[in-house]
């Protein structure tokens, strides 16, 4: 029995004495009407009205327990917990797709291909990397990917020191992310867009990982270099967009330094000997050139 139980059981017992002392007290009343002696009639009707007060002030603490004395009681005796049922463990995938990305990319002409990419409420393939997919595999509408996390500390899992703002020079970036129900022979691909403008682009390639794991894609350099901007990674799945990750580079990239190497001019083959004989026409004129050609021999 809890606490509450016991002030609700306490008050039904007062409601109870309170009945039994206002009977006691209108029988003594009663009864006190019938003595002869007037104090002791006095007496003992004085004593029935006590009865019959004290019987209501049992009625009025009664209908007072139940609302301002468990408060109380909870001062000094804290509830303990109740004891709840432990919920079955359902089975639930391991990845959950997070994207972060809220707005579709801007179409704009991207510096490889000469199509611009119809405005849409989420990324899509250019035309002409949508062209080199081969893949007759179907993907999987299941197949869901996790926020890519990018670092320069490699392609492991879990990620190493990953980071969303990067200082030039940047070097070799890597962009770790981790998925499920994949379907092996799949096409896939990744674009890595500045801006909005594409700067590097993996080719279509059949799935060759397992159903569900960890991967990541890595840019070295992108056309034009770490130039600084708002950098965002974009993951297909056949034509479907899938997930992936944003980050920023600041600072100006660095100069390529120009590297001397010796230019090697090849020597042409003759073919043909041209001679030149000269014929003076007069002392004031200008040396004439006439060409004659003269066979050569062997096999050019």
């Amino acid at each position: 029995m809890d606490i509450r139980a016991g002030i609700i059981a306490f008050a039904v017992i007062i409601v109870v004495g309170a009945y039994f002392s206002l009977r006691a007290g209108v029988r003594t009343i009663q009864f006190s009407r019938k003595m002869t002696f007037y104090r002791l009639r006095r007496a003992r009707a004085a004593s029935g009205w006590r009865m019959i007060g004290f019987g209501f002030l049992l009625l009025l603490f009664a209908a007072w327990l139940p609302f301002y004395a468990p408060p109380l009681a909870y001062q000094y005796f804290p509830p303990s917990p109740t004891p709840t049922l432990t919920p079955t463990i359902t089975p639930t995938p391991t990845i959950t797709l997070t994207p972060t990305i809220t707005e579709p990319p801007t179409p704009t002409i991207t510096p490889l291909f000469t199509d611009t990419p119809t405005a849409s409420p989420t990324p899509s393939l250019p035309l002409g990397i949508e062209a080199q997919i081969t893949s007759i595999v179907t993907p999987n509408p299941d197949a869901v990917f996790s926020e890519i996390k990018f670092t320069t500390s490699g392609g492991g899992y879990p990620v190493v020191n990953p980071q969303t703002v990067f200082q030039n020079p940047v070097g070799h970036l890597w962009g770790v992310f981790s998925y499920d129900n994949m379907i092996p022979g799949v096409a896939w691909t990744t674009l890595w867009l500045r801006d909005g403008k594409l700067v590097k682009y993996d080719p279509p390639k059949p799935w060759d990982g397992a159903t569900g794991g960890y991967g990541f894609t890595d840019c070295e350099s992108p056309i034009g270099g770490w130039q600084p901007g708002a950098y965002e990674v974009q993951i297909f799945v056949g034509l479907a967009w899938r997930g992936g990750g944003r980050f920023i580079v600041q600072g100006d990239a660095p100069t390529a330094v120009p590297s001397m190497t010796a230019k090697v001019t090849p020597s042409p083959t003759l073919t043909q000997t041209p001679a030149l004989t000269a014929t003076r026409v007069s002392p004031s004129s200008s040396v004439t050139a006439t060409q004659t050609q003269i066979p050569a021999t062997g096999t050019p």
